[in-house]
């Protein structure tokens, strides 16, 4: 089977990736994530998901014959998009924001292998009840919005604000699986094979 290595600092991607049974290695891929003048969000998620597939695949070597899977998550209001906080006031306002309202996930993933590179954008639609400010202090203080897009995560004690979601929970998370899953198939590695393995 041809390795798959997971251009990601993420612990979420690789417990997403792992649950599909899809061994891989994880190989660092930092890019500069600046957003380009005038560039759509999807536009966006889409080339730094393709940016991290294929640093990925520079830090690794064409010579081995693997895959490179990257992948970028954006959380966008209004057509803005919200990036991880930079500080409590940011992260805050950003709640704020979100409170009461519904905003868009736009996840990219991107697989690359010698000079052939495959990419899809899928969006979620994700709905927050009202958000007071003394939550907001004390979900930052939890430490978990620090590293988060939008300043949240749905897969921890950010759940609570999460009143609806239309699209894909795991793409919210980080990993499209259902279009990971796929793209992965026009690339020749199937899911699953760590339950063959057993």
């Amino acid at each position: 089977m041809k390795p798959l290595y997971l251009a990601s600092g993420s612990p979420r991607r690789r417990e997403l990736l792992t649950q599909i049974g899809v061994p891989f290695t994880a190989v660092s891929a930092d890019i500069d994530e600046t957003p380009s003048p005038h560039e759509t969000p999807s536009a966006y998620v889409e080339r730094l998901a393709r940016g991290k597939a294929e640093a990925g695949r520079r830090a690794v070597g064409s010579s081995d014959g693997g895959c490179v899977l990257g992948a970028d998550t954006a959380v966008v209001l209004d057509g803005k998009i919200l990036g991880k906080p930079v500080d409590e006031a940011d992260a805050c306002a950003m709640l704020m924001m979100l409170s009461g309202r519904e905003h868009e996930v736009l996840t990219a993933i991107a697989l690359v292998e010698d000079g052939r590179c495959e990419s899809q954008v899928v969006r979620s639609r994700v709905r927050f009840r009202a958000i007071g400010q003394t939550e907001a202090v004390a979900y930052w203080a939890s430490g978990e919005p620090r590293d988060k897009a939008g300043g949240y995560g749905i897969q921890g004690l950010g759940a609570v604000f999460v009143a609806g979601l239309d699209g894909s929970y795991s793409a919210v998370v980080g990993l499209p699986l259902c279009e990971t899953a796929e793209l992965l198939g026009h690339f020749g590695i199937p899911c699953w094979q760590t339950l063959n393995a057993q």
